[in-house]
C-alpha cells in the first residue's frame, strides 16, 4: 500500500491530551489509516527504561509488535504516535510482519479524532505510576484493564 492510497490525516491540538490525530476526510470501517512507525527495538531492559521515561513525560510511544520486538515512535516515528487513548476507541491495530497498521474500527467522520486502547505491557504486577494530568475517567479506564495491578497517579 502506498501513501497515496492512505487517507489524509492531520495532527492538531486535542481536547483529550496534548496533540491528537484527526481525519481530514471520511474514512470507511476497516480501512488502513497509517502505520505506527518507529525504531524497531528488542523487548528488554532498555525497552522498559524507554517506556518508563516516556510515561514520566505523559507519553506512551513504545508499541509492542510481538514478544520479541517493539516500535519506539520517539525515534523515527510519525504522527501515529499522537493517537490518544480511549476505552471506546474508533481505531484498532493490526500487526503484519513487523508493521503495525492503525485501522478504522468503524466509519470515521471528517474532523474526528482517532483513538486507540493503549495498554502498558509490564513484566511485573506492580502498581503503574501515571502522570497526574490523567482524568479520573482515564484512570478508571486504565485500572479496568490492569486487573490486579492498579494504575496510580504520580504526585
Amino acid at each position: 500500500m502506498t501513501d497515496a492510497e492512505l487517507p489524509h490525516i492531520e495532527r492538531r491540538r486535542s481536547s483529550v491530551h496534548g496533540h491528537g490525530v484527526f481525519a481530514a476526510e471520511a474514512i470507511a470501517k476497516n480501512r488502513r489509516i497509517i502505520d505506527y512507525a518507529g525504531e524497531l527495538i528488542r523487548n528488554d531492559e532498555e525497552c522498559e527504561a524507554r517506556e518508563e521515561r516516556y510515561l514520566q513525560d505523559g507519553c506512551i510511544w513504545v508499541f509492542r509488535v510481538n514478544r520479541a520486538w517493539s516500535r519506539d515512535a520517539a525515534v523515527g516515528g510519525n504522527i501515529a504516535r499522537f493517537i490518544n487513548h480511549s476505552c471506546t476507541p474508533n481505531c484498532y491495530f493490526e500487526v503484519v510482519a513487523k508493521t503495525i497498521w492503525i485501522r478504522a474500527a468503524r466509519n470515521i467522520r471528517r474532523g474526528e479524532e482517532f483513538d486507540l486502547r493503549l495498554l502498558r505491557h509490564r513484566r511485573t504486577h506492580d502498581a503503574v505510576p501515571v502522570p497526574s494530568w490523567l482524568s479520573e475517567q482515564a484512570l478508571a479506564c486504565l485500572n479496568l484493564h490492569r486487573g490486579a495491578a492498579p494504575v496510580i497517579p504520580l504526585t
